[in-house]
């Protein structure tokens, strides 16, 4: 599906929710990829072959603290 230089990665890729977003709907809660998956705000993804992927948030990321100058 993907037409772009370099190409998105695959829908069968485990970075495949790095593609370029096609179409999205934050009011809905979900975004269309151009490898054709569909990944909700969960986290979890819906693929073209109408297998779906579970939401996999990992741990919350931690902010270093701000050095004083």
């Amino acid at each position: 599906m993907c037409q772009h230089q370099p190409p998105c990665p695959a829908a069968d890729d485990p970075a495949r929710d790095a593609a370029r977003i096609l179409f999205t709907h934050p009011e809905q809660g979900w975004s269309l990829l151009c490898n054709g998956v569909v990944l909700f705000d969960d986290t979890g993804q819906l693929l073209p072959d109408g297998s779906s992927i579970t939401p996999h948030r990992g741990p919350a990321p931690h902010r270093r603290p701000a050095h004083a100058a």
